[in-house]
């Protein structure tokens, strides 16, 4: 009978175990950056709802099939992943990694457990398999201490891609147009070094705002740039439909008028709506002539993988597990693997709750021991408890974000939702502004010149909308509306166009122009409507209304937008004052706030 064999290599690194887990932990990266093949993937559902998934490679004149068992980890502390061989050398394969502290460093104990399933199987376990492994690996636990202790910029590395002919001049060409639109940012050749060199991994879906982060530049220019290089033919814009549980994208389409409005996901078995705030992500590739990406995994279930996961652990069929853990305080939810329900946890600080398993879903039991992370499963099946950060959409382009901004609406116009269709967006920041007096204006200085000058004002709003990543949805006669993902960047785009409002009459001479603006944040509808991507529902009429109260060089603001901690911050010290009133086509008195033209013109 086949004897399983192990081996276990210990690596230090000067860093600790938090600083060297993204690149340790990165098991899709380390696998292409060790030579492995991509594979396909096959899910089965099974009669109990799970689902199996089986994975197919060829590594030269070796075919492989196995089954992928659910990969475990606590973040920052250890992963075990397993594969069940049905073809090939090998019946089954273990790795698993160990980080501990190790005074202001980190100590890795990395073990390959391997068993043979067939003769060459027994020869290559007995030969050249564990050396092969340790000479890999450590390769690559070199790689990832330099870049944990910042004297590399990737973690891992690759060969660059290479372009032939005439490709190169059309690189170059298309990096002077990007810089040339004002779009660019002074990025582009940045961009596009990136696209040579990244690993395949980085580039099936590559995220503006994590580049933005790792290269240290304002998150708005590096969408702005990849928005660019999609016009000039550098990258391509993909509309992903992510599962809310998993987080893949399990439907991709290259227009907003072909997104659906719900997909399925094999991975967890589930059927999901589609809502623009929380699960539609755009994300960018580079365009085929510049680098073909091809099909396939190189891992689709490791820890950064789903990096928003930060524990992952199974548990036998009636038994109770107690595992070291260490989470920090934030807004978690406790789910299983397999499909069924989950519970919402904010969690401050104390001993974690203990986690039971049964009918499906996961409940909170009394305190777990200081550190540990005890799971109880009252099932007549294994299953694995997931404990998940709710906050992974911080770093998602999500479809509220990007159709909120003002140079994709610019550079797209004609993205629009199919006829008839509707998407919800939870939560979006409507600003109405109108000029005062404007009937007046036009009486005394005639039609064509106050037009010219509402025109002229018209870009001058667009420009501080722009600045504070919202976009103009559309001009109603002198008034304005536009739209803004971020309640605190709505708020500070109010108060720049308030205070800016002076110089710019002062530089156009003549009649100075007085700004109503109103702000409100609530749910609302994204539908296209003349051919344009428009905004519907309660929110925006509150905001409508809101702006109507305004006198003209002030700021009125809903309960909702006060409520923001953000906005809070931002306009903390500020003289604000709050009112009440019956608004327009409703019949209970509204609270609202004031800041004063006073207020704003002291700042």
């Amino acid at each position: 009978m086949a004897r399983l064999q192990s081996r276990t290599f210990v690596w230090r690194f000067d860093s600790p175990p938090e600083a060297v887990w993204p690149a340790l932990a990165d098991t899709a990266r380390a696998n292409e950056a060790a030579g492995l093949p991509k594979h396909t993937i096959v899910e089965t559902v099974r009669p109990d709802g799970s689902v199996r998934i089986t994975a197919h490679a060829r590594k030269g004149p070796v075919h492989l099939d196995w089954e992928e068992v659910p990969v475990e980890w606590i973040h920052a502390q250890w992963f075990r992943h397993e594969r069940v061989f049905s073809r090939g050398p090998l019946a089954r394969l273990v790795a698993t990694l160990r980080l501990r502290p190790d005074g202001t460093g980190a100590v890795g104990h990395y073990t390959v457990d391997a068993e043979p399933r067939t003769l060459f199987g027994r020869i290559l376990l007995a030969t050249a398999f564990f050396a092969s492994t340790r000479r890999t690996f450590t390769r690559l636990a070199d790689l990832a201490r330099d870049w944990a202790a910042h004297r590399r910029d990737t973690a891992f590395e690759t060969t660059p891609h290479r372009l032939a002919g005439g490709r190169q001049d059309r690189l170059s060409a298309a990096i002077d147009s990007i810089e040339a639109s004002g779009n660019g940012h002074g990025l582009a050749r940045r961009l596009t070094d990136h696209l040579a060199r990244a690993m395949e991994m980085d580039l099936v879906r590559l995220r503006p705002y994590p580049l933005a982060a790792h290269w240290g530049c304002r998150t708005r220019h590096v969408v702005e740039l990849c928005l660019q290089a999609v016009v000039d033919g550098v990258l391509e814009l993909r509309w992903d439909l992510l599962c809310p549980r998993c987080r893949g994208a399990k439907m991709s389409v290259i227009s907003l008028d072909r997104l659906p409005t719900r997909a399925h996901c094999e991975s967890c078995n589930i059927t999901y709506d589609r809502e623009f705030a929380r699960n539609v992500e755009v994300t960018f590739r580079p365009a085929t002539w510049l680098r073909p990406i091809p099909d396939g995994e190189y891992c689709l279930l490791g820890p950064m993988t789903t990096p928003h996961i930060r524990a992952q652990v199974t548990v036998g069929p009636g038994l109770t597990r107690e595992v070291e853990a260490a989470f920090p305080p934030g807004d978690y939810r406790l789910r299983t693997f397999e499909i069924g329900g989950a519970t919402d946890l904010s969690w401050k600080d104390g001993p974690f709750p203990e986690l039971v398993l049964e009918d499906g879903t996961v409940r909170m039991g009394p305190p777990a021991p200081p550190g540990r992370l005890r799971l109880i499963n009252r099932e007549d099946r294994p299953l694995t408890a997931v404990i998940e950060d709710r906050t992974w959409l911080r770093d998602a382009l999500t479809a509220d974000r990007v159709t909120a901004l003002q140079t994709f609406r610019d550079l797209f116009p004609d993205a629009g939702l199919r006829p008839g269709d509707e998407a919800p967006i939870s939560q979006a920041t409507l600003m109405f502004t109108d000029l005062k007096d404007s009937t007046e204006l036009y009486e005394r200085i005639g039609d064509a010149p106050a037009y010219a000058l509402v025109r002229e004002h018209f870009r001058f709003l667009a420009g501080h909308v722009r600045a504070h990543d919202g976009g103009i949805v559309k001009t109603i006669g002198d008034a304005v509306m536009a739209v803004f993902s971020d309640p605190a960047s709505a708020a500070a785009a109010g108060i720049a166009i308030q205070r800016a409002v002076a110089g710019f009459n002062r530089q156009r001479g003549g009649e100075p122009l007085v700004i109503k603006l109103g702000l409100h944040r609530g749910p609302c509808v994204a539908v296209t409507l003349n051919d344009r991507l428009d905004y519907f529902g309660s929110a925006v009429n509150m905001a409508a209304r809101l702006q109507s109260r305004s006198t003209g060089g002030d700021i009125v603001l809903s309960g909702e937008m006060m409520a923001d901690p953000d906005v809070s911050a931002l306009l903390d010290g500020m003289d604000i004052r709050r009112e009440s009133c019956v608004l327009k086509g409703l019949a209970e008195p509204v609270s609202f706030y004031r800041i004063p033209a006073a207020a704003l013109a002291a700042g």
